[in-house]
């Protein structure tokens, strides 16, 4: 199963390498990503692969909240298949 997820908030040192970091720890592969700056503003946009992880998409999305709580962004995940259906023109 493929996943979208979605990195937020005030752009600083080393939030490619945590997420990326966390999503290795659990098998997760990264098949796509793009990052940019908007007006100060980092937002990351991943889809992964969960086709090998050790970890079920909710206990990642748990994690997932730790995570950006401590790193002070905002990180979501959903299933592609859902991401595709609220995005389809």
């Amino acid at each position: 199963m493929n996943a979208i997820i979605t990195v937020v908030g005030s752009d600083k040192v080393g939030i490619i390498a945590e997420v990326s970091a966390l999503l290795a720890k659990h098998k997760i592969n990264i098949a796509d990503i793009t990052q940019t700056i908007l007006s100060g503003n980092f937002v990351m946009m991943m889809m992964v692969s969960l086709e090998e992880s050790s970890i079920s998409i909710d206990e990642l999305r748990t994690v997932l909240e730790e995570a950006s709580k401590k790193m002070g962004v905002e990180i979501n995940i959903m299933a592609e298949k859902v991401f595709s259906s609220m995005n389809r023109i």
